[in-house]
């Protein structure tokens, strides 16, 4: 799941021809599909275009004249095109600077919620996803990642308040459905479980994210969710994507059951895509790091 922002290098870079997630070298043999735990699919590379767009704003910050707000803004989206890569470093770096230049930056302050989050600076999180929705209330991802954050902070109630905002704000989104009820489950998984199939009623039956949904709800087994992987494809990247949301809703399925083994090969699969902009790997180090501890405890 990727929620981009809108960047200001489409009409700048029109000949970069910028992509945010770069280009997939995928290979839908059959022969290489495994539901056990292997990687079917060779992981994502960054695209040339990328490195040409990088290129193009490097030079731009160091030659030419520009405003405050478009040198924060240039900042920005090259620490988008960081994010993207798995230069999390530079991308922070660049994130901190256009703040510098310009305070009222909420997409940049949205992007150090997500770094404090991975680092487990939950309070410092919390603080920069307060200042996205004090800059502008209608970000309704700054309530997802903040639920997110209180998830992995384990202050679950607030969690679950986030996580029903942005939900209601558009409840035929698998994936919102999902979020949800992850949240939910911590603190009543049976009723998370009703809630879910309520709120499967209002999802689109051929949507991809609809498949994880009714993996969640038994519906649809291991196999019948990678088989689905495979269909309707439109890039060759969105396979890469599509691995990359199963490994890591069936690794906290896995999970949830006590299968922590399993589980840590998932999450493992789900890195391995290098799929760094999408919500799941993200925080599928966080996962592993968790069910490793349990595996430790459980010897």
């Amino acid at each position: 799941m990727n929620f981009k922002l809108a960047s200001t290098l489409a009409a700048l870079l029109a000949t970069a021809s910028l992509s945010l997630s770069g280009c997939a070298s995928t290979s839908l043999d059959d022969s290489h599909a495994d539901i056990a735990g292997k990687l079917v699919v060779a992981p994502v590379m960054p695209d040339y275009k990328l490195e040409i767009t990088l290129a193009k704003l490097n030079e731009i910050l160091a030659m030419m004249e520009l405003t405050d707000e478009q040198r924060a803004r240039f900042h920005y989206d090259r620490g988008v095109i960081y994010d993207s890569v798995g230069l999390r470093l530079l991308g922070r770096i660049d994130f901190h600077q256009a703040l510098k230049l310009q305070p009222n930056l909420a997409d940049a302050y949205n992007f150090l919620g997500i770094y404090y989050t991975q680092e487990g600076e939950f309070e410092s999180a919390y603080e920069a996803f307060e200042g996205v929705l004090e800059l502008a209330p209608d970000y309704d991802y700054a309530y997802l990642n903040r639920g997110i954050a209180l998830y992995y902070g384990e202050r679950n109630e607030l969690a679950i308040a986030d996580m029903k905002s942005f939900y209601q704000k558009d409840e035929h989104d698998g994936y919102r459905a999902l979020w949800l009820y992850l949240i939910e489950a911590t603190v009543d998984a049976p009723g998370a479980k009703s809630e879910l199939m309520a709120n499967r009623s209002k999802l689109d039956d051929a949507a991809w994210a609809t498949v994880l949904v009714d993996y969640y709800l038994g519906k649809r087994s291991k196999q019948a969710v990678f088989t689905a992987a495979k269909t309707g494809l439109s890039q060759p990247k969105e396979y890469a994507e599509r691995l990359c949301e199963a490994y890591f809703y069936l690794a906290k399925m896995a999970s949830a059951k006590g299968d922590y083994q399993e589980a840590a090969n998932y999450f493992r699969l789900t890195l391995a895509t290098n799929i760094y902009d999408f919500v799941e790997h993200r925080y599928a180090r966080i996962e592993l790091a968790k069910v490793q501890q349990r595996l430790e405890n459980r010897d």
